[in-house]
């Protein structure tokens, strides 16, 4: 690893499938990902989740980029201080809902109702639990991204690709292109929170699509199956000791 690796960006996302949202600093817990990370999904016509009961479902169940890129032109904000949802389209706010609240929650659905329409299995039902993450991984983990793994692959296929596209958690620099995959099992630090690496990230369609224009414009998988012989890009990993993370913060492996 070359020396000064660190965290260049932090992101978390509020409602799966819907955009990310740049952090200056998170408090990580051990055992949790990102305080609100994909809190809340849209189910797509099936209304069986159970907040009472959560379980992880199949990301197909739910409104998601790599099937509704349509999501990827609206613009999310979330208020942990108020759980209200701001969405903008095109420029203007268009909703802005309290998702705690029984009014906020059918605001939302009645918003994705709409825009929604032409991709919806049925009615749309906001999916909540206090404490746990719809994530695509069934445990709570934080996403790792390699922005010279990206790199690597923008040089094999001739275009920049945004990293957003990953929808990572952590973003760094200054590391070799794929070396976070040397960590499955490995214990590291960032800032002030201790990780341990638990799989790669194999990459699906949604990464196809433009988070900004929503266009599904590139065959991200398919060009790393073709040039590295997987569809990995990416680490989850494990909060094994709590503290505090910010952009600039080093990476150091405890075991190397």
């Amino acid at each position: 690893m070359g020396d000064g690796a660190a965290i260049v960006n932090l992101y978390r996302y509020p409602v799966k499938g819907l955009s990310p949202e740049p952090l200056d600093r998170v408090r990580l817990e051990k055992g949790e990902t990102f305080p609100f990370d994909r809190a809340f999904a849209i189910e797509n016509g099936s209304a069986d989740f159970d907040p009472a009961a959560p379980k992880h479902f199949p990301k197909i169940k739910f409104l998601m980029l790599m099937k509704n890129e349509r999501l990827a032109k609206l613009k999310t904000r979330f208020d942990d201080a108020t759980t209200t949802l701001h969405v903008t389209l095109e420029g203007r706010e268009r909703l802005a809902a309290n998702l705690m609240t029984a009014e906020g929650r059918a605001a939302l659905e009645a918003f994705m109702a709409d825009y929604m329409a032409d991709e919806l299995r049925g009615p749309p039902r906001l999916a909540h639990a206090p404490g746990f993450s719809h994530s695509d991984a069934p445990a709570k983990l934080v996403s790792i991204i390699n922005l010279a793994s990206v790199r690597a692959l923008e040089e094999k296929i001739g275009r920049k690709i945004d990293p957003l596209r990953f929808r990572g958690n952590v973003y760094l620099e200054g590391l070799a292109p794929f070396e976070d995959h040397d960590w499955v099992e490995r214990r590291f630090r960032i800032g002030e929170a201790g990780f341990k690496g638990v799989h790669k990230t194999v990459r699906c369609a949604a990464t196809n699509v433009d988070p900004v224009s929503g266009a599904r414009d590139m065959e991200i998988p398919a060009a790393l199956m073709r040039h590295w012989g997987h569809a990995d890009l990416g680490l989850y990993a494990h909060v094994k000791s709590p503290g505090t993370i910010r952009p600039g913060d080093k990476l150091m492996l405890e075991d190397a």
